[in-house]
């Protein structure tokens, strides 16, 4: 009797595991009701990337992807953490479950489309060359035998790569924890250019005044999107949702209003 109880014991153990193996493995996506149980939702972000995230004067986070994302979390019903995180080891925070999103000019590549749930673009760009308007460069031929820089772990980076004769012609190419300190480093003359996405650029001349043009040329053309764990589907589809609701009903014209003086953004509109 105590052998047949063991073997029973046993099995119900054995169906147990199976059972609880394979609700794990389901595949069901419980991501949207997981966030607004916890009630909050953690955007990981670059806070030196004007005028999409960045530290104001009084060091708050701030910034259109900032105000966009701010009321996505009061239409969902939850509060916004933004959480400041290393750009270069991105994916690895997103995957680790210390954020929820990747959501500050984060461009949009095969490679991360494979690896991450994209929302659909909300803005467009490109990766561009700033020079000092007193250098004497005009074009990315120009730079040829001269030091730029970018930032670590960037959309930067990729498109100098994507672009092996313009780099072959480079003497270096010096990399930076953000484009602020990069921008400063041109300033003060230790590299001749800086590389970076071309709405961070402008934004920065437009509002620091300082003595920076942006070449004409641009190295790679490309789209802003929202990027999700690759599981987090329901998630990633109900903040696409809210953000159509509010081109629709003019938010996010008016957000990118008060940030860029225009309506640039494409949410909706393709």
């Amino acid at each position: 009797m105590k052998k047949i109880f063991s073997v029973l014991l046993v099995c119900l153990m054995a169906a147990s595991l199976a059972f609880a193996g394979g609700k794990k493995d389901s595949g069901v996506d419980n991501s949207l009701e997981d966030l607004k149980a916890r009630g909050i939702f953690v955007l990981g972000l670059d806070d030196a990337f004007p005028p999409l995230g960045f530290r104001d004067d009084a060091n708050n986070i701030v910034g259109y992807d900032i105000d966009l994302a701010a009321e996505v979390c009061k239409r969902l019903g939850v509060e916004l953490k933004c959480q400041p995180i290393d750009w270069a080891a991105k994916e690895q925070e997103l995957n680790t479950g210390n954020i929820d999103c990747i959501w500050n000019g984060f461009t949009m590549t095969p490679e991360r489309e494979a690896a991450l749930s994209f929302t659909k673009p909300y803005l467009d760009n490109a990766q561009v060359v700033i020079v000092r308007s007193d250098a004497g460069i005009a074009s990315l031929a120009d730079l040829a035998g001269k030091k730029i820089g970018l930032q670590a772990g960037s959309s930067a980076a990729d498109a100098v790569d994507a672009n092996p004769n313009f780099k072959a012609t480079l003497d270096e190419v010096v990399e930076f924890k953000d484009n602020l300190t990069a921008l400063m480093d041109l300033e003060i003359g230790g590299v001749d250019g800086v590389v970076m996405d071309m709405v961070v650029g402008n934004y920065s001349i437009m509002t620091t005044g300082k003595n920076f043009v942006v070449l004409s040329e641009n190295l790679s053309s490309e789209k802003y999107g929202i990027g999700f764990r690759k599981a987090d589907v329901e998630l990633r589809d109900e903040v696409q949702k809210i953000l159509e609701e509010m081109a629709a009903d003019g938010t996010v014209a008016a957000i990118s209003a008060k940030w860029f003086g225009s309506d640039i953004s494409v949410i909706g509109k393709n």
